[in-house]
């Protein structure tokens, strides 16, 4: 069992990384560190919350446990966190992209700790293609609107 633990925490960190990349490329202030960090503590979360959950069901068959609420918890985290990293100015917003991004980490972190790998796997690739391809497709497109946020001070 210590191995799928070790797998699932793995897996979390090392999508989160992937995620992370992007940001980090972009000389953004969420980067690697963060997005693992992120894919990390979700996952950690996640087999918590169905570990208690088999503990309480194994102890008592009957009892009415919920392991959704971690999930609830979870993603409510990651929202002030996410929440953390926009910026208003007077015409602008900056920091959705990466917001966005901590938000798909922490769901690539559940997913990992629940041992949907393969779940994980194609979430990243799909945010992946979003970050990379289409901001280059809205680049060639001329797009009135930066592709990506605005890099801090410009």
């Amino acid at each position: 069992e210590i191995w799928d633990l070790v797998v699932r925490l793995v897996v979390a960190m090392g999508l989160g990384a992937a995620l992370g990349l992007d940001r980090e490329l972009k000389n953004r202030a969420a980067g690697v560190r963060t997005h693992m960090l992120v894919a990390l503590g979700a996952a950690m979360t996640t087999i918590v919350g169905e570990k208690l959950y088999e503990a309480v069901i194994a102890s008592n068959p009957d009892a009415t446990a919920d392991p959704l609420r971690v999930i609830e918890g979870v993603i409510a985290a990651i929202g002030f966190i996410g929440t953390g990293a926009i910026l208003q100015g007077r015409r602008d917003v900056s920091g959705l992209t990466t917001a966005a991004n901590i938000w798909i980490c922490g769901a690539v972190g559940m997913a990992a700790g629940a041992g949907y790998h393969m779940l994980a796997g194609i979430g990243v690739a799909c945010a992946l293609v979003i970050l990379t391809l289409l901001a280059f497709v809205q680049r060639r497109l001329g797009a009135d609107r930066p592709a990506e946020d605005p890099a801090p001070g410009s």
